[in-house]
């Protein structure tokens, strides 16, 4: 029995682990290859906040800028059929953005450090995702 329980421990530290590189490693290298487009600064606040991340003391209004964000690109993901970014990868990424807003809001009062990181990182994911959307005629949506 306790060997069970010890298999079943390792085995989950080893799964999150290697979903946190995966999604790292593919931060990374997204990140690497990106191109913001003018439109895309326009249209998503991810970018600025990306910015303003550095300096703000308040991250309540940073995180609903994050989770507006969030909803559009995951309904442009499910509704537009031309944008193919139902990925194994993107998925990995959608994942590590709610497991990251999960950490934030547990972390938000007792380590604030830690809630501006998950913070950083939710917006990399949106920056990936918002690049990966490609030229700006993709993005012509009513705001």
């Amino acid at each position: 029995m306790l060997t069970s329980v010890f298999i079943i421990a390792i085995s989950v530290i080893l799964f999150v682990y290697w979903l946190r590189y995966s999604c790292l490693m593919l931060l990374r290298s997204a990140g690497e290859r990106a191109e913001m487009s003018q439109a895309a600064e326009q249209r998503f606040s991810v970018f600025s906040v990306l910015e303003r991340l550095k300096t703000e003391g308040e991250l309540g209004p940073l995180e609903r800028a994050l989770e507006r964000d969030y909803y559009v690109v995951m309904y442009l993901i499910e509704h537009a059929a031309d944008l193919e970014l139902a990925s194994i990868e993107n998925k990995l990424l959608v994942l590590d953005y709610k497991l990251m807003r999960v950490w934030s809001h547990l972390t938000r009062t007792v380590a604030p450090r830690q809630s501006r990181n998950a913070l950083s990182e939710m917006a990399a994911v949106l920056s990936v995702l918002v690049c990966q959307m490609g030229e700006p005629s993709r993005l012509q949506m009513e705001t």
